[in-house]
């Protein structure tokens, strides 16, 4: 099994001028220890709940991206997931082509459907009806594969309209960035994976075994490989997890049939902590 850190909370000790440094150090010492996946949130505002208040610090996903391009050297880097009605599609996909150009072929794209609509909301963003986002997410997906793929050609669907999708340079990735398609829908978003992406994300929780089963469904239907799509979910640890719990957690997601598990801190205000824990259990869970 494959680890991913996925940095979901900026709120640490030395406030906003410690963030840089602090998560410069962070990602350095994740690739260090064998963290293969470098990931953040595509939120604007931290999304309340356990994981900290709307008011906490949080930071542009692509910027900060790029800032830990700059900072690491073998880490695939991506967001899991960027909200679709968050940027326009044409943009997106120049950004990611943008972030595999400067990172060397390290770029990826995780995209969903959208949730926060507070957020949207308090900044303006347009946040349409949830069969509206779904679609919306599918011409995303098909502007990006197109823009990605070099046909310079028009795109024309229902919601956006390109009329000439132009993309240069091209990425260093092939055949194009990481595509990760996340959310555990099982009639559109795990449709989406099997016709669409490289990767699903998924919880790990009671149902996920019943998750794959259909997303092995939709592969057969449509005559795609399902051993050719990672399997991956993201859970959380806090400083109150010990080694021998997440192991045995990981374990327990492995034998599921997940391949790939992005881990994010929880009340950590020190991010390298975090980093400490998963390093001491890469050894015992990389055959899993």
């Amino acid at each position: 099994m494959e680890l991913g850190m996925h940095v979901a909370d900026f709120t640490w000790d030395g406030g906003t001028p410690a963030i840089g440094p602090a998560l410069a150090d962070t990602a350095r010492a994740a690739e260090a220890a064998g963290v293969s996946r470098l990931t953040v949130m595509d939120h604007f505002w931290q999304m309340g709940g356990d994981i900290g208040p709307q008011e906490n610090a949080m930071l542009e996903a692509y910027t900060t991206l790029g800032f830990l391009a700059a900072h690491t050297d073998r880490v695939l880097l991506h967001t899991l997931v960027t909200g679709t009605v968050y940027r326009e599609p044409g943009v997106l996909a120049k950004q990611i082509s943008t972030l595999d150009t400067l990172s060397g072929g390290r770029a990826g794209l995780g995209i969903g459907a959208a949730w926060y609509a507070d957020e949207a909301h308090g900044l303006g963003i347009p946040f349409p009806s949830t069969a509206e986002r779904f679609e919306r997410l599918e011409e995303t997906v098909q502007i990006c594969l197109q823009m990605w793929g070099g046909d310079e050609g028009p795109y024309r669907g229902r919601h956006h309209t390109l009329e000439r999708t132009l993309n240069s340079p091209q990425n260093i990735s092939t055949p194009h960035p990481y595509l990760m398609i996340g959310g555990g829908g099982e009639r559109k978003t795990l449709r989406m994976v099997a016709q669409y992406a490289d990767a699903c994300n998924i919880f790990g929780g009671p149902d996920a075994a019943h998750k794959l089963d259909v997303l092995r469904r939709h592969c057969e239907d449509l005559g795609r490989d399902y051993d050719r799509i990672e399997r991956t979910t993201t859970f959380s640890v806090t400083p109150d997890t010990t080694r021998d719990a997440l192991v045995r957690r990981l374990l327990e997601l492995a034998a599921t049939g997940f391949s790939v598990a992005y881990v994010y801190g929880q009340g950590f205000s020190d991010p390298r902590r975090a980093v400490e824990l998963l390093g001491s259990v890469l050894p015992e869970v990389a055959e899993a």
